[in-house]
């Protein structure tokens, strides 16, 4: 009973208008309401069921060739429409297809630590009181939720569904049955096993991962439309994983194996199939916004601005770090996690005068799954095209090794170039709360970035890496004061200084310029 009111109740697909596969669609669930009377009728009326049918059939209307309705994903649209994206197309993909239980109103949250003390899943570069701060850390940064309790418990098998075995498990579930208040449980690991149901139905409250909450903190800090439509595809594996497991409490009643009317498909099918159309609308929605990120990058690289991308562990300071350089007031870093989703750009000046643009990405976090990663590559993608990366670190937070391990594991799957991660510059930030900081590592830079401490020489070290890695050259050009040579070096390249002999009516002009840039000149002004 309870499998078949879930089911209609994340199943509005797409509200667009009905064409004449949803009437097949209805006229179908009407014989599969004959065929179980019994059972439908004590769950859900006639109409409610075909509401149900008719939503759920409406995203053929997009493949309609006859229907003449626009789906906003054709190859044909006109070249100045291609690559936009209505902002009410995605916020209907990011509205409809929230998990059920974990964005609803407010949660008292009882935290369970598994601790695997050995084999490939223990986790060497940590600890478990470390993992439960860092969970603790994520509960609180969701507005309406807060920590009741939490526990650490020993196990041999975090990959069974029970997680624990079965003493533990024992103890586990009576602690939680017996705190007041407890709306839903935190088990702190990557992913539950897609049978996680178990849990509920032994705890009676809402189970969470790692995965979800992510999810649902990343929800709640969208704002673009990039953003939303990660994260929707992101959450596609929740829904599909939910939807298994429906079906399969449906079977046991006799119901989810049984095809519906004359359409040659089961209703777990119909259901599999509209998820997969889903992600595909989703995708092609990003493909979209990624050929515009594309176009900007070509853009920004035509105009020869370096681009400097600042990466690191969620909450590790890489926008109050981008606010110092740039001086940027509309920046307003945030002490939470996740705090940053989207990709923004930020122009600063380098002491050279050469102008860069800083590139605040989303934070990284431990113990994510790949498909996270995947559904954000997009985001990511910036990384791979900047001419430099820095590497920011909380140097005063008690996991900062795990954490940089961490980040260099995602740039590794990422499969950020060799040449970023070797000129990539390193970065202690927080130094002003490490009381007497003293660095065994080589080559970082300690900074404080809310006090602007350290940032001169963090700026001449980004400098000295643009030139090297993009190939510019200073040079000292003599120019006729009379021609437009120096209106074209400022226009072109960065000018550093200009010595001025007024008897002659020239200079000597020490520019920072690109090698095509230099060539341009010369072909313009020396005839070369």
């Amino acid at each position: 009973m309870t499998t078949l009111r879930r089911i209609h109740s994340w199943l509005p697909i797409l509200l667009r208008p009905c064409t004449q596969a949803c009437q097949i669609a209805a006229a179908s669930t009407c014989r599969l309401h004959q065929t179980f009377p019994h059972r439908c009728l004590k769950l859900i009326s006639v109409p409610q069921f075909r509401a149900f049918a008719l939503s759920a059939c409406r995203l053929k209307s997009t493949r309609d060739s006859n229907s003449g309705q626009r789906t906003g994903f054709t190859e044909d649209e006109d070249d100045d429409d291609e690559d936009f994206i209505e902002d009410s197309e995605v916020e209907e993909l990011f509205q409809q297809q929230i998990p059920a239980g974990i964005g609803e109103g407010r949660h008292s949250v009882f935290i369970v630590h598994p601790d695997v003390k050995w084999g490939s899943r223990k986790q060497h570069l940590t600890s478990a009181e470390l993992m439960m701060a860092e969970a603790v850390g994520l509960v609180n940064t969701l507005d309406n939720w807060r920590v009741v309790d939490m526990i650490t418990l020993s196990t041999k098998t975090p990959e069974k569904k029970r997680i624990f075995g079965k003493g533990n498990f024992q103890s586990l579930t009576e602690k939680i049955r017996q705190t007041p208040g407890i709306t839903a449980v935190f088990v702190n690991v990557e992913r539950l096993s897609p049978a996680s149901e178990e849990l509920e139905v032994a705890w009676g409250v809402k189970v969470f991962d790692r995965y979800s909450v992510v999810l649902h903190i990343f929800r709640c800090n969208a704002r673009t439309k990039e953003a939303k439509l990660q994260i929707s595809l992101a959450e596609i594996p929740l829904l599909r994983s939910r939807l298994k497991n429906e079906m399969a409490n449906l079977d046991q009643q006799g119901g989810g194996s049984r095809y519906i009317g004359g359409s040659g498909e089961t209703l777990f099918e119909v259901q599999q199939r509209l998820l997969k159309e889903r992600e595909m609308k989703i995708r092609s929605a990003l493909d979209r916004l990624r050929r515009k990120r594309h176009l900007l990058r070509s853009q920004r690289k035509h105009k020869e601005i370096p681009v400097v991308s600042v990466l690191g562990y969620t909450n590790c300071g890489k926008t109050t770090l981008i606010k110092a350089l740039t001086g940027d007031s509309g920046l307003q870093p945030r002490n939470q996690l996740f705090a940053t989703l989207d990709v923004t750009v930020h122009a600063g000046r380098l002491p050279s005068h050469m102008t860069v643009l800083y590139v605040d990405t989303i934070g990284f976090l431990s113990q994510l799954p790949h498909q996270l990663i995947d559904s954000f590559s997009a985001t990511l993608e910036d990384i791979k095209h900047s001419d430099l990366l820095l590497h920011v670190r909380d140097i005063s937070h008690p996991e900062t090794v795990n954490q940089k391990e961490n980040v260099l594991n995602v740039l590794q799957n990422l499969q950020i170039p060799d040449r970023l991660m070797d000129s990539m510059i390193e970065i202690h930030n927080k130094i002003d709360i490490v009381d007497n900081y003293q660095s065994a590592e080589l080559n970082v830079l300690p900074i404080s970035a809310l006090q602007e401490r350290g940032l001169d020489d963090l700026k001449k070290a980004v400098e000295e890496r643009i030139i090297n890695c993009t190939g510019k050259h200073i040079l000292d050009l003599q120019v006729d004061l009379s021609t437009p040579q120096l209106s074209w070096l400022y226009k072109e390249a960065t000018v550093q200084d200009v010595q001025v002999n007024a008897d002659e009516g020239s200079a000597v002009v020490k520019v920072i310029i690109s090698t095509a840039a230099y060539g341009r000149y010369q072909k313009l002004f020396t005839g070369r």
